[in-house]
């Protein structure tokens, strides 16, 4: 069964864009990932870029010649449902981060922010709280 998420990133307006990624949205896998391979503003625009993805990877991109498919896909290359499946590229936008902790964030949510880095929050209505993921991630010893 998928643990579904959505990833974002906060603009310099205060805006959010976020995308849906189905596979391992608890924080022991995509925030893991997250924390330790998307830590600057390109690396996540390069990730948010692809649109809703089906698992996330420390890739946002393949190697330059590389071949790369959702049915074929490399070890450690995001999957994503525009490029990689031709489908229709899916980003939604928010008017600020706590519109978008308010949305609905499947099982969990992540927004990348200038000012604080990766927040993770909680999608379940009863346990909703914003929290940096660095401190969850070590709060739980999750590695």
């Amino acid at each position: 069964m998928a643990t579904r998420s959505r990833i974002a990133i906060e603009d310099q307006d205060g805006t959010v864009r976020s995308i849906y990624c189905h596979w391992d949205g608890y924080p022991e896998y995509n925030g893991v990932v997250l924390q330790e391979s998307y830590q600057t503003r390109e690396k996540v625009e390069q990730l948010i870029a692809l649109g809703s993805i089906s698992s996330l990877k420390p890739l946002a991109n393949p190697p330059e010649g590389a071949t790369h498919t959702f049915n074929n896909p490399l070890e450690d290359v995001t999957v994503a449902y525009c490029r990689d499946r031709g489908e229709e590229l899916s980003i939604k936008s928010h008017k600020n981060v706590k519109e978008f902790s308010e949305s609905d964030i499947e099982e969990y949510g992540y927004v990348f922010t200038a000012a604080e880095g990766w927040l993770l929050i909680d999608g379940y209505p009863e346990n909703r709280e914003i929290v940096l993921l660095e401190s969850a991630l070590s709060h739980n010893k999750i590695e």
